[in-house]
């Protein structure tokens, strides 16, 4: 006896019509990449089902696929061109990659861990991090070329917020866009000072 998958084509158009255009994603690029990519290839076989919900899916240690609003926004937010040079600090499922890759002229993907060592100066126009940071590390934004740009969740008094920001003299600062929820990516945790118990 054969099983056939269902056609989850069917589910990105409704993730697409249900859950970004009702929340101001209607970037043609946008909604044609994340139609495009089947989320559930980027999700273990027992975790398919849940590939369209409109939440994160948590994959332990290995990772988490944010939800769908996250991406729409990112990307939006990002506006990636032909010619940027894109470094991805990946939240474990190589998703966010897949989308943009398509639209840039080159790709770089990391890990967390990677990110937060990075050393030496870089010359990528556009970071973008899958996940919510609490601080950017200076390695991290010495890999941005000046006048790029970076698109990253940001934790800020223990609520998430879509951010961006450009190096401009050779520093960042990050601007919080909207609220969202968005998976925290604990490598970039700020060290915690001493407090009475």
């Amino acid at each position: 006896m054969t099983t056939t998958l269902p056609d989850t084509h069917v589910a990105r158009r409704a993730m697409i019509d249900s859950q970004l255009r009702t929340s101001g994603v209607n970037e043609e690029y946008v909604l044609a990449r994340m139609l495009a990519v089947p989320r559930e290839d980027f999700l273990p076989a027992d975790k398919a089902a849940v590939a369209y919900i409109d939440r994160a899916v948590s994959l332990g240690a290995q990772g988490h696929l944010a939800a769908p609003l996250f991406y729409g926004k990112l990307l939006a937010e990002a506006a990636p061109s032909p010619d940027s040079r894109v470094l991805v600090v990946s939240g474990g499922t190589g998703y966010l990659a897949a989308l943009l890759r398509p639209l840039v002229a080159e790709l770089t993907e990391i890990d967390a861990a990677e990110a937060v060592a990075c050393t030496g100066s870089g010359s990528y126009s556009l970071i973008v991090i899958d996940g919510a940071i609490e601080r950017l590390p200076d390695g991290l934004a010495a890999q941005l070329a000046e006048g790029g740009d970076i698109v990253t969740g940001l934790l800020l008094r223990q609520v998430t917020r879509l951010a961006s920001g450009r190096k401009i003299g050779g520093t960042v600062n990050l601007q919080p866009v909207e609220d969202l929820g968005i998976p925290v990516l604990h490598a970039f945790d700020a060290p915690k000072g001493w407090t009475f118990a």
